[in-house]
């Protein structure tokens, strides 16, 4: 039996999660090492290792005050410190699917940096279950939300969207004109899901008193 749209997401994103572990079990993220060396060994790892060829959009490796930056910025190459945190933002195609992945590290025992890093991640969990549990959410309503659980973990939302379509390489359009493929605050259509779409919530906090922001995605299951 041929597997489904989503069974075929869902295998993709398992690959991608097993590159993250990897990347953590080499100890490719550590102090002293530019954005642009971790994201040169994690692209040779994901070759050499798990066959990874394509990307659909651009590889983010961030450090220090980088993690406050959204998707479309570009900022200067930093070199990670003892005591840093960073995200990575990779999404590797395969078998012609697209996985979408977001994590954030703290190198050392920073409680703020920690507390960051755990609340960006419990609050993607809290933005899925709304989602699903809110059958007629608009994009917008959705973004809304998400904006309101960064204040409710005391942080400001650092992104420009939370989440996008995923799928069949290469997807449809979501540039920056294309709204109806974010889930953005422009948007005001309801979300189609899951039988015909597939989304993908990304959380950005960012305390900008601090420098420091942290970020998780993944697919919405």
């Amino acid at each position: 039996m041929s597997l489904s749209k989503l069974d075929k997401l869902k295998k993709a994103e398992s690959y991608a999660l097993r590159l993250f572990d990897e990347i953590t079990r080499q100890n490719i993220i550590r102090a002293g090492r530019m954005e642009s060396e971790i994201n040169r060994d994690i692209l040779e790892l994901a070759s050499t290792q798990f066959g990874i060829e394509k990307y659909w959009h651009k590889r983010i490796v961030r450090a220090g005050e980088n993690t406050l930056y959204p998707y479309d910025e570009n900022p200067s190459d930093l070199m990670t410190q003892d005591d840093d945190i960073l995200f990575l933002d990779f999404g590797p195609i395969f078998e012609s699917y697209e996985a979408d992945i977001g994590r954030t590290y703290v190198l050392g025992n920073n409680e703020l940096k920690l507390r960051l890093k755990n609340d960006v991640e419990d609050a993607w969990f809290a933005a899925r279950d709304y989602l699903f549990a809110h059958r007629e959410l608009t994009s917008s309503d959705f973004y809304k939300y998400v904006v309101s659980l960064a204040k409710q973990y005391g942080w400001d939302y650092g992104g420009e969207i939370a989440g996008h379509i995923i799928g069949q390489f290469p997807h449809e359009n979501i540039g920056p004109s294309k709204y109806h493929n974010y889930l953005h605050p422009d948007n005001h259509a309801r979300i189609v899901t899951p039988k015909t779409q597939h989304w993908i919530i990304e959380i950005h906090f960012v305390d900008k008193k601090n420098k420091i922001g942290g970020f998780f995605e993944q697919l919405a299951i």
